[in-house]
């Protein structure tokens, strides 16, 4: 199975948890050229992020060519318990995806967690 390209990180306190989120991806606008060529690069760029926790939808982001080069997503999200499952995908222009998913075990006195 390929390696995903997001990385997703948080702290579980109280029943909050931080989530920041990494996605690797090109973000191109479409309208910087090729130095060697001079053709334009084609437009490629994530259309929308979804985020969900144990299967509802707690996030939708539509993100346009704006938004930089291997993008990052910071947010809150609150009723969250140890043990619950949390997804990220994401969609761009070109129809390409990609997700991960994970359950949210937080480890040590400061509740951090990976998926």
């Amino acid at each position: 199975m390929a390696r995903s390209t997001i990385k997703i990180r948080g702290t579980l306190k109280e029943g909050q948890a931080k989530i920041r989120s990494l996605i690797a991806h090109p973000m191109e606008t479409g309208r910087r050229t090729n130095k060697d060529t001079g053709n334009l690069i084609p437009a490629h760029f994530i259309q929308e992020v979804l985020c969900e926790l144990n299967g509802t939808t707690v996030l939708t982001a539509q993100w346009g060519q704006s938004i930089s080069k291997n993008p990052t997503l910071f947010f809150d999200l609150k009723k969250v318990k140890a043990g619950d499952t949390f997804k990220m995908s994401w969609t761009d222009n070109q129809g390409k995806k990609d997700s991960a998913e994970g359950v949210i075990t937080p480890k040590g006195k400061k509740g951090k967690f990976r998926i």
